[in-house]
């Protein structure tokens, strides 16, 4: 339960201006397609994804694993539709959604291959699935230094690795504990699933608010996105 060991703190933490995702997001949502009848979000944590879901017409609804954090979504969104399950065993009928999405979860999820084919089991056809995740080079090196332009260094890439860290950002350290993978690790599970992908993204962001640091995120991506069907 480590999420929920950490909720309070992920609250926190997620709903700084400094985090990542106010910088990406429109990057992911310009590979999310228009509204359609339901969306079901895979990880929705504090809500951020589903609430800006929403404001696009989206019908969502947000399944997480962790009750506090559900708890908050559900406080800034009351008319929400959030579900307390796991991933890998939702309880939703075959074919009841035409989109599904997961904002930065996958990695978090112990059985993925199982979230990706629950996924695609309650997708109609034709459907899409949209991820966001951290990008593999990320997790795979280190910078050889603080200043602008260090070397990247890689130390290991392929695998299934065990990612545990802390981030300290305005006073507020959050414990972030997932898993790393390579390139592979994402889209064999969709490839098994029987998903097709039909985009991939690695977006450049001048994150100039994190000198010394804001330059790297124009050499080294920070996140992957991808964008999957369910063939029809």
């Amino acid at each position: 339960m480590t999420w929920e060991s950490e909720a309070e703190t992920w609250i926190a933490f997620a709903r700084l201006e400094g985090d990542a995702y106010w910088h990406y997001r429109d990057h992911f949502f310009e590979l999310v397609p228009e509204p359609g009848a339901r969306t079901i979000e895979i990880g929705s944590g504090e809500g951020r994804v589903a609430r800006d879901l929403k404001e696009r017409g989206h019908s969502v609804v947000g399944i997480d694993s962790a009750p506090t954090l559900l708890a908050a979504a559900q406080a800034l969104d009351p008319a929400g539709d959030y579900v307390l399950t796991d991933a890998a065993d939702l309880p939703f009928e075959d074919e009841s959604f035409d989109l599904a999405i997961a904002y930065n979860s996958l990695m978090d999820i112990d059985d993925m291959a199982g979230a990706v084919q629950e996924a695609w089991r309650v997708l109609e056809p034709g459907s899409r699935f949209c991820i966001c995740v951290t990008h593999p080079v990320e997790d795979a090196g280190r910078f050889e230094h603080d200043e602008p332009g260090a070397a990247f260094h890689i130390d290991v890439y392929r695998g299934r690795r065990r990612f545990d860290d802390s981030v300290e950002r305005d006073g507020v350290t959050m414990h972030f504990v997932g898993w790393c993978y390579p390139l592979e690790g994402y889209t064999r599970p969709l490839e098994d699933a029987g998903f097709l992908i039909e985009a991939i993204r690695e977006p450049a962001v001048d994150r100039s608010d994190l000198l010394p640091h804001g330059e790297r995120r124009l050499r080294i991506p920070n996140f992957l996105l991808l964008r999957a069907v369910k063939p029809a």
